[in-house]
């Protein structure tokens, strides 16, 4: 077990984001613990105790800190504290998994504070989207670590509407071992358009089939880290991008930056969610749109892209797993798994 350790210790220290291994959470059953955390935004008490009531009737224990409430700001605590809370998570061997309650902002301010060789030696189910994107590409960069871009426990599990039909589907097939119980465990990964349950299909903007480990999330995080020790390997992937509350301005901008850094030059595909506008947002004046700014950016790359996937910050949130190989067609507007996110025991 000593010697185990030092391996690992010295793999994450020395390798760099392509050759590090990726590591496997264990896939979830009834009976295991889920570990609520903040390491964003304030958490809603009335909503993370309804996605804690719904865990619990599927037969899950879920277990939190007792200042999970807490509050500084836009931050749920300062950045020490939100840091601790989750290495604590890691640590603690009763903890079979890792439900951030919320997004908003705060993820990167707390990254310096993790210890990456701690999080490879315990593997876990991590869940999450939005500024949960910081921590799915520095668990991915720095400790190889498969996550899954989904929806959390303020926003879907605890949401007074639960998940759609189409967003628990797939929350719950990438995470559940009794799925992976067959002699096919891969057959039926395939999420696509055509159901069940449909839904509409994504736009082409170029045809073809890409093979690779998706990468990425929320827009604005995958911009944001760039040029830092964080940044993401995108070369042979398929890049991830949704975001919500964004002019075409600004997504423009973000893209120019990730195209600028080169994170677009080798790229496998490209999987485009949902980037949505929020209610009040004044778009009148606006002389392009952001489907025109994505086309842009995309269409000469050569690669298969689509955009409008079922991901982001809509009801549809689609659960992805990120770190393993995965197959977009994009003239279908299909994404197969082609790897099991997750191991049946731990190894």
């Amino acid at each position: 077990m000593a010697f185990r350790r030092l391996l690992v210790i010295l793999l994450v220290s020395s390798a760099t984001a392509d050759e590090l291994p990726i590591v496997k959470p264990r896939a979830l059953r009834p009976g295991d613990t889920i570990g609520f955390v903040a390491p964003a935004g304030p958490l809603d008490e009335q909503r993370m105790n309804l996605a804690r009531k719904r865990l619990e009737e599927r037969g899950f224990k879920v277990t939190q800190a007792e200042d999970i409430y807490r509050s500084h700001d836009y931050l749920a605590g300062s950045d020490a504290r939100r840091a601790e809370e989750l290495m604590a998570a890691f640590r603690d061997d009763d903890i079979d998994a890792i439900f951030p309650g919320t997004g908003g902002y705060g993820v990167m301010r707390m990254l310096s504070g993790l210890d990456f060789t701690v999080i490879r030696q315990h593997p876990k189910v991590l869940i999450g989207f939005s500024d949960i994107t910081a921590l799915h590409i520095a668990l991915n960069t720095r400790a190889g670590l498969v996550t899954f871009h989904s929806p959390n426990p303020m926003w879907g599990l605890g949401s007074e509407d639960y998940l759609t039909p189409l967003a628990e589907r797939w929350f719950w097939r990438a995470l559940l071992a009794k799925k992976y119980d067959n002699a096919n465990p891969l057959a039926d990964y395939l999420i696509s358009p055509t159901g069940p349950p449909p839904y509409p299909a994504p736009h082409v903007i170029h045809g073809g089939v890409a093979r690779g480990a998706i990468i990425g999330g929320n827009l604005s995080l995958v911009s944001a880290l760039v040029g830092t020790p964080y940044e993401p390997v995108t070369t042979g992937k398929i890049l991830l991008l949704e975001d919500v509350g964004e002019a075409p301005y600004r997504v423009d901008r973000m893209l120019c930056t990730l195209k600028l850094a080169g994170l677009l030059d080798n790229l496998s595909g490209a999987i485009l969610g949902q980037f949505t506008r929020r209610e009040n947002e004044d778009t009148e004046g606006e002389e392009i749109t952001i489907n025109e700014v994505l086309d842009e950016y995309f269409a000469p790359l050569g690669i298969p892209v689509v955009r409008g996937f079922p991901l982001g910050h809509v009801r549809d949130n689609v659960t992805l797993p990120l770190g393993v190989e995965c197959e977009l067609n994009a003239e279908r507007g299909e994404v197969r798994v082609l790897e099991s996110p997750v191991v049946l025991k731990q190894q």
